[in-house]
């Protein structure tokens, strides 16, 4: 029997799920989230995963020339919300929890999805839901990094290898309460701090983030073989035991 995110009194969940992006290293003219898989696109994959957890509502940051967002059909529709993305992943993050804050409470819990990470699977959204329920603290799903990896300073020549046992490889979702993440990204952006997760800005701000063992089929689509790849371990995840 599967676990259930323990819910406690007044807590609600939501998603955001930035799809505002170019996707440049996928194609310069077609946009990795609406390829398709199985008859659906990837981006329907993904909200229908995060719909498997008892979401309040979803939030989809898209950007404005997008015209084909809000026709495909989502799972539960009557749950999502659309916003204006922006020119960068944290921007259309810190839009959508602009727009969150209009109808959710700061101490709702906010899980942040990746538009082209489709196989996400239930047991480890519940896992990373539990985990932050639990201990009340923000949490990312990841997976220890298993490869040697070296360090490369100057063309291709090894400077050295780099000690992996305290390395691991972030995934999404992550997840924080909505006003401290929010709170967290407006102070790194004022900062000019790079940014490339949510976790990473709530490190800036001194926020404890644990993380919750992920799977490595819990792939992001960035290149186009990518998209094979995501194929395979859809059909291999739905088919029987």
């Amino acid at each position: 029997m599967k676990s259930q995110p323990k819910r406690r009194q007044n807590f609600n969940l939501w998603a955001i799920i930035p799809a505002a992006g170019s996707g440049s290293r996928f194609s310069r003219s077609e946009l990795k989230q609406y390829q398709m898989i199985q008859g659906k696109t990837v981006l329907e994959h993904t909200v229908s995963r995060l719909n498997q957890l008892p979401l309040a509502g979803y939030v989809l940051a898209v950007g404005a020339q997008d015209t084909l967002a809000e026709t495909l059909a989502f799972a539960h529709p009557e749950k999502a919300h659309f916003c204006l993305g922006g020119a960068e992943r944290v921007n259309s993050v810190l839009n959508a929890l602009a727009y969150l804050s209009k109808i959710a409470s700061e101490d709702d819990w906010v899980l942040v999805h990746d538009a082209a990470r489709p196989c996400v699977t239930q047991s480890c959204l519940e896992n990373l839901v539990n985990a932050a329920a639990e201990s009340s603290q923000s949490a990312i799903l990841a997976i220890p990094v298993r490869d040697t990896l070296k360090c490369v300073e100057a063309g291709a020549e090894i400077a050295k290898t780099v000690d992996r046992s305290k390395l691991w490889q972030a995934q999404t979702p992550q997840i924080a309460k909505l006003g401290a993440l929010r709170r967290a990204i407006e102070q790194a952006l004022q900062a000019q701090v790079s940014i490339t997760d949510e976790a990473s800005a709530l490190e800036h701000a001194g926020e404890a983030v644990q993380v919750v063992q992920g799977r490595s089929d819990n792939i992001k689509i960035t290149y186009p073989d990518d998209l094979e790849l995501a194929r395979l371990i859809l059909a291999s995840q739905q088919a029987p035991a």
